[in-house]
């Protein structure tokens, strides 16, 4: 394309050759300009009509925001909904809980002023959408309810680990299990001098090398040979309580181990005043001996009740 260009007296002329790009690019920049003063001046009258209440162009943007808003608020109330069934899913665990936490805290021995859940109950109503106000307060109510049930788990757990702690440290737990039982705490006629004496443990007869297992955790206080036990470990369980394991064969912890419950911590033997061998075991409350029958019995009853609450708990 060719344009020439000529003044008004026509004494001057110019003449512009355009070619199809040229002439492309010049469209699409005036196109471009054009809708961007289009762009402006809609803008500019949309904002002036809205501030000034311009009768038609007030109506269309009351529509458009009417429109917002519907939809913003149906937005928020489906969201709102979907919260409100969660929570009572979640109000309806902590009722499980809630029960859960009774029935341990029963086994724990936890004073029941700690469950101060309040009772609840009426009419069932037609149920209503919650507004936001109702909603949180309602989460208000369950974290509240959750920070209660926490305590309340954080005293139990404390409690039964006590408990599991004093358990431990109690010898119920038969050094030599299986073995038959020899001669039992008490009177008896002495095997060596064939008079009578008091016999301070209970004996377990077993084979040399047999397995000497702790009665219950503790710490080796005594780990030496003696005259008339032999190879002799001590372990004290505190509380002034301490178990004495003689006449083994080997041992295999020194003073001041830590032992747990069921440790191996010798072997049977035949060392000391002995007529064969057998695991002599004693055990002493402040240095006196006691029989150690009363605590291994009472170690067998604490485990079937134990037992028994584990499948009463189950059962529920």
């Amino acid at each position: 394309m060719q344009l020439i260009i000529t003044d008004a007296w026509l004494a001057k002329s110019r003449a512009l050759h355009l070619s199809g790009w040229h002439l492309l690019v010049a469209t699409l920049l005036a196109s471009l300009a054009l809708m961007l003063f289009a762009a402006g001046l809609y803008h500019w009258v949309f904002l002036k009509g809205a501030r000034e209440g311009w009768p038609v162009i007030g109506s269309v943007v009351k529509l458009i925001v009417k429109d917002e808003n519907e939809q913003r608020d149906r937005y928020l109330r489906e969201n709102l909904d979907v919260m409100a069934r969660r929570v009572g899913e979640m109000q309806a665990r902590m009722m499980q809980l809630e029960s859960l936490g009774e029935r341990v805290s029963g086994l724990a021995g936890v004073s029941a002023d700690l469950k101060t859940t309040p009772g609840r109950g009426g009419a069932l109503v037609a149920a209503r959408p919650m507004s936001f106000e109702e909603l949180q307060a309602t989460l208000d109510d369950l974290e509240r309810v959750a920070d209660q049930r926490v305590d309340l788990m954080t005293v139990i757990e404390s409690r039964l680990f006590d408990q599991k702690i004093r358990k431990m440290m109690v010898p119920t737990q038969t050094p030599v299990p299986g073995r038959p039982l020899g001669s039992g705490f008490g009177w008896r006629i002495d095997p060596i001098t064939g008079s009578s004496a008091l016999h301070t443990g209970q004996d377990y007869q077993a084979d040399v090398g047999t397995p000497i297992l702790a009665a219950a955790g503790g710490v080796v206080v005594t780990q030496a040979y003696h005259p008339e036990y032999g190879q002799m470990i001590e372990i004290d369980h505190g509380n002034d309580l301490v178990t004495r394991y003689a006449h083994a064969s080997k041992v295999f912890v020194h003073k001041g181990d830590l032992i747990k419950r069921g440790q191996r911590i010798a072997e049977v033997g035949t060392t000391g005043r002995s007529t064969g061998p057998h695991l002599h075991f004693e055990l002493l409350v402040q240095g006196v001996p006691q029989d150690p029958n009363r605590f291994l019995r009472a170690g067998s009853g604490a485990a079937a009740t134990l037992a028994d609450r584990r499948g009463a708990v189950t059962a529920q």
